[in-house]
């Protein structure tokens, strides 16, 4: 696998921190030189994968033949706020 590899500033790093960051994420070497000394920011374990990242949605999936209609309900709602108007 090939590796980028890049050198910056510290001010370079504080201008660009999650950009270089990200380029970390996705296997490139990012070094940090502060007063002389040189900093590498690397993941910690394992390469992730993008979508091993995302958060999975809790969704109900409901039968609307099957479910009781709230429709005269709603209206009635939307009745008592439409008479305040």
């Amino acid at each position: 696998m090939y590796h980028r590899s890049m050198e910056v500033s510290i001010t370079q790093f504080r201008r660009q921190m999650f950009d270089l960051v990200n380029q970390a994420m996705d296997g490139a070497e990012v070094w940090v030189v502060y007063k002389g000394r040189r900093f590498r920011i690397a993941p910690e374990g394992k390469p992730v994968n993008k979508l091993d990242r995302i958060t999975p949605m809790k969704i109900a999936l409901v039968d609307l033949d099957k479910a009781p209609s709230m429709l005269p309900e709603m209206q009635l709602e939307w009745e008592k706020d439409w008479k305040t108007l």
